[in-house]
């Protein structure tokens, strides 16, 4: 090794030691093009990886669109805080297609007569009172069961959630916008801005407006809330919103099913694809019982081709 440092010596030329760069090459970086370069080949990632990413984009769309319906009841308790039996003063049977997006409300009044599994004949909105009153939590089971056996729909799934649950969710998406048409719960005609103790009173409204109107306000909230947190400009209060609802709200329904659901129910807010019914005057009669109270008997004829026309699958 000595040799061969004498010779180079010997012929002139220096030889660099750690990062110094030749002279030569400072001087003439096309002195560069006199080194061999070396082949680099960039080979395809094996067809096997990219058909993963291909069914997991597939698997986001199944879970997201698959046209599965998902029937919901939708339960307002009035009990009060710390005590959990109470009626349901508000009852929604509702109804989701993620792929159309398509959504059915269905308020069902709740002095409907009707026969109650366990107990017999009751207004609708004491199943689960009475189931509560005997095995606490198991009230929303009840209200499931007696609109199983009653309307015919298949529905396992429920949401209940009691009044103070309800201004918690306002508070969070920060209030609700009403349109009105006509003077009607307490509110003139126009439009209104209402924060979490006037929506309250919107849809608990007793002395201008009858059960009827009460149900078609509980829905114009609900749709007003999705619509509200449709517009990009509040996506912000997303994580209020969740954290109320884990909250505030008492459910049956899985965790993983929350996403899908939602995204549906927005999507149909935005195209206007909500259905909202309510079985009015046209599908029961008035009744007073020989004990004096004020019910409401269900039309069958009329109500079971609803039924079929709302959640046929």
């Amino acid at each position: 090794m000595a040799g061969f440092g004498i010779c180079m010596a010997q012929s002139g030329q220096h030889i660099p030691t750690g990062n110094t760069v030749p002279a030569t090459l400072a001087q003439n970086p096309d002195s560069l093009s006199q080194y061999q370069p070396i082949p680099v080949s960039l080979k395809p990632l094996p067809a096997k990886r990219r058909k993963w990413g291909w069914w997991l984009l597939i698997l986001i769309a199944l879970y997201f669109l698959a046209p599965f319906r998902t029937n919901i009841l939708l339960l307002g308790t009035d009990r009060t805080e710390g005590v959990n039996i109470g009626r349901s003063d508000t009852m929604i049977l509702t109804s989701i297609v993620p792929l159309l997006p398509n959504v059915v409300m269905l308020s069902i009044p709740r002095d409907l007569w009707v026969t109650i599994p366990g107990v017999g004949e009751d207004r609708i909105n004491t199943a689960h009172f009475y189931a509560e009153a005997n095995q606490p939590g198991s009230g929303p089971q009840a209200a499931l069961e007696t609109i199983q056996t009653n309307f015919g729909v298949r529905v396992s799934r429920y949401i209940s959630i009691n009044f103070d649950g309800f201004v918690e969710m306002v508070n969070a998406v920060g209030g609700v916008d009403i349109e009105l048409k006509q003077d009607e719960g307490g509110l003139s005609a126009g439009m209104h801005h209402l924060d979490a103790g006037e929506t309250l009173a919107f849809v608990r409204e007793r002395y201008s407006s009858d059960d009827f109107f009460r149900m078609a306000h509980g829905q114009m909230v609900l749709r007003a809330m999705a619509l509200k947190m449709a517009n990009p400009v509040n996506w912000g209060r997303w994580p209020g919103v969740i954290a109320g609802l884990s909250q505030a709200v008492q459910t049956n329904l899985p965790i993983y099913d929350w996403p899908r659901l939602g995204l549906a129910l927005v999507r149909a807010a935005l195209t206007n694809s909500i259905n909202s019914r309510v079985l009015d005057r046209d599908y029961v009669t008035p009744f007073t019982t020989d004990q004096g109270a004020n019910i409401l008997l269900p039309n069958w004829d009329a109500i079971r081709p609803l039924i079929v026309d709302l959640f046929a699958p």
